[in-house]
């Protein structure tokens, strides 16, 4: 069920592209990654969900090809509508209660009709999802030495 609904959005892709940069689409979130085999900057439209103040990404159907990016570069950007871009440090979550958290909370920040689908593969995006916490950067001014 959830496969073909991502073939349909990456068929739409530059349309949802465009009407994120106009209108928003609820928790959608521009990510640029570094590519794991190129190098080179990649760019994917995701949700970004928020748990007691911490984001959260993730693909329902385990780990895809954005995920294995972002879990390799270990950072990315993330540039939530009409605000800068924020650097975030990415943190694979394992199987436990910080990833069972952030896929239950899915169904519920998630808008229609993709609250519904969430809600409908909850054990299947229990079982598989690759999900990862990101933690901003900004927190981290030390790294960065004195100003």
């Amino acid at each position: 069920m959830l496969a073909g609904s991502y073939r349909l959005l990456r068929f739409l892709d530059p349309l949802l592209r465009a009407w994120w940069q106009m209108a928003s689409l609820g928790i959608t979130a521009r990510l640029e990654v570094r590519g794991r085999l190129s190098g080179r900057p990649r760019s994917v439209l995701v949700g970004v969900l928020t748990v007691d103040g911490h984001w959260y990404v993730g693909h329902p159907n385990g780990p895809s090809a954005w995920t294995r990016n972002l879990r390799a570069a270990g950072r990315a950007s993330v540039q939530l509508w009409h605000r800068p871009a924020v650097e975030v440090r990415a943190v694979y979550l394992r199987d436990g209660e910080e990833r069972d958290a952030a896929i239950l909370v899915t169904a519920a920040q998630q808008p229609f009709p993709g609250n519904l689908l969430y809600r409908a593969a909850r054990r299947h995006i229990l079982a598989v999802g690759d999900y990862l916490r990101l933690d901003p950067l900004e927190a981290d001014v030390s790294e960065a030495g004195p100003s």
